[in-house]
């Protein structure tokens, strides 16, 4: 996994050059894509979405009408938003949203907007597994939408399933010439391969574009203000949002937060430190359960996970569909169940089935978290967007010599996931596209009382970074979750179940400092 971010969430684009100023047309909405240059002809767009006069800029967006059409499980749109901001005159995207109506909709106070975070979670395939509580269901619309780049909207693309397949499996730690060199061509082929396939969008999917996206969708289905429930990367979302329109912010919750001021060295330090104390959580959970197979104390099982990744390096495991499991997708199968306390014993099951030779479930583990199928396609396109937004978020211009010198950070913070998370910087130390927007004040000044809420042993957005952000948001207010797991909401806390749900309904958030 060469290079490669972990996602902080749960967990092919046509050229969008841009066309004329007038309105964007000549494409199916449904495909996702960006619209061909100076066609014409309706092209599925919204009712009334026309051009407007020339400097007429966002209006003809802010105004759309939007035809909302039955499909599974509730409504579904197609949402126009411009590519690039600085040009609302020019070409337009689209980003697909569904919603689930209000269970009482005499009651109904407006739409609760949602997102698993990522980057490059669905926030459409989030509306079937949120879970929330009828209190909240009774009385919001609940809108899932895939962000700019993502999914069903006008999505980024990057690489063949293939040479992603390639990508995923490659060397997370390389300690040699070579397997350096081949870090710095599979970079150089992933960052050449998002211009080529993605074209002018690839500059545009920042997360200022995505939550200026959200205000045109606040507007659209006519809210004065943003209801927002994010998680993870969904919480950068949100908190962009709030920083940009303060005065718009609603009720909005932001579960597992990420600091959106983190140093991007710092930031990749802290992920691999908390990935290392949820694996220790785990390993101390595996040997209270006796015959733990890594051995029958929390250090010689740690020293045996770190010998096992090592071992893989060399000598990739078989498995029964006749791929094999190299270091860079044992990486990965070991991470995916540290997202939650209820997979952990099928991190046990994988981890002896290592030790005895085979590789099955591990590689099943690693594929969940790539969302690769069994026909080898890739089930969405988050693997390509993580960098693709990252990489405008938080520019980098750290140098092998300086990552390789810098590495001692990364081992003596974490010693089991430092040596791979050493290397994340890598690839936007090289990317193609330079950030155009402008890091916004988080501080939001204006805005109503933000819940950010933080769990003590989060393995993606250690707690500390939800400590931050409720100090960087002038009206943040911390709630925390003493437990393991990835996000708060939904694990089974009923503490933290009812706060947000309180702060949904009734608008009253806990009182600061609250621990779960």
């Amino acid at each position: 996994m060469t290079a490669l971010l972990v996602m902080a969430g749960c967990g092919g684009a046509q050229d969008v050059s841009k066309g004329t100023p007038a309105s964007p047309s000549g494409s199916d909405p449904s495909s996702g894509g960006a619209t061909s240059p100076g066609a014409t002809g309706s092209g599925g767009l919204p009712e009334g979405f026309g051009a407007g006069p020339p400097g007429n800029g966002l209006t003809r967006f802010y105004d759309q009408r939007v035809s909302w059409a039955r499909c599974d499980g509730g409504q579904c749109a197609s949402i126009w938003v411009p590519l690039d901001y600085s040009d609302p005159n020019g070409q337009a995207i689209t980003i697909k949203a569904k919603r689930q109506l209000a269970t009482d909709p005499a009651n109904r106070r407006g739409t609760l907007l949602i997102d698993p975070g990522g980057p490059g979670g669905s926030g459409i395939d989030y509306l079937g597994y949120i879970g929330l509580d009828k209190t909240v269901t009774a009385v919001y619309d609940v809108l899932g939408f895939d962000p700019r780049g993502v999914g069903q909207s006008t999505p980024v693309d990057c690489l063949s399933n293939a040479k992603l397949d390639a990508f995923v499996a490659s060397d997370p730690t390389p300690d040699t010439p070579a397997e350096v060199k081949q870090l710095q061509q599979l970079s150089a082929s992933f960052a050449s391969g998002c211009v080529a396939r993605s074209g002018p969008l690839l500059a545009h999917v920042s997360t200022v574009e995505v939550a200026r996206d959200m205000d045109i969708i606040r507007a659209v289905v006519h809210d004065a203000k943003l209801d927002f429930f994010g998680a993870s990367y969904g919480t950068y979302m949100g908190a962009t949002y709030a920083a940009l329109f303060p005065k718009k912010v609603g009720r909005m919750v932001l579960d597992g937060a990420v600091d959106p001021l983190a140093a991007p060295r710092q930031s990749a330090i802290a992920q691999a430190a908390g990935f290392d104390d949820a694996l220790t959580s785990y390993l101390s959970y595996c040997v209270s359960q006796g015959k733990c197979p890594l051995g029958a104390s929390v250090d010689a099982a740690r020293s045996r996970v770190i010998s096992l990744f090592k071992q893989l390096d060399a000598n990739p495991l078989p498995t029964s569909s006749g791929r094999v499991v190299t270091e860079g997708l044992a990486f990965l199968g070991v991470i995916v169940p540290l997202y939650s306390r209820d997979s952990w014993p099928y991190l046990t099951q994988a981890l002896q089935q290592a030790l005895d030779g085979r590789g099955d479930t591990l590689l099943l583990l690693a594929d969940i978290y790539a969302d690769r199928q069994p026909d080898g396609t890739y089930a969405n396109n988050s693997l390509e967007v993580q960098p693709a937004v990252n990489c405008l978020d938080h520019p980098e211009t750290e140098s092998l010599p300086r990552i390789e010198a810098g590495g001692r950070q990364f081992i003596d913070k974490a010693p089991v996931f430092g040596p791979a998370a050493m290397w994340w910087p890598y690839t936007c130390s090289n990317w193609p596209v330079a950030p155009s927007q402008p890091r916004p004040d988080f501080s939001a000044m204006g805005a109503p009382p933000i819940l950010v809420v933080g769990t003590t042993r989060d393995p993606a957005t250690p707690y500390e970074q939800a400590v931050k952000l409720a100090a960087e948001l002038k009206s943040g207010v911390l709630l925390s979750r003493d437990g393991d797991g990835h996000t708060a909401y939904g694990s089974g806390n009923v503490c933290i179940q009812q706060a947000v749900d309180t702060f949904l309904v009734d608008g009253t958030p806990p009182a600061a400092g609250t621990m779960c």
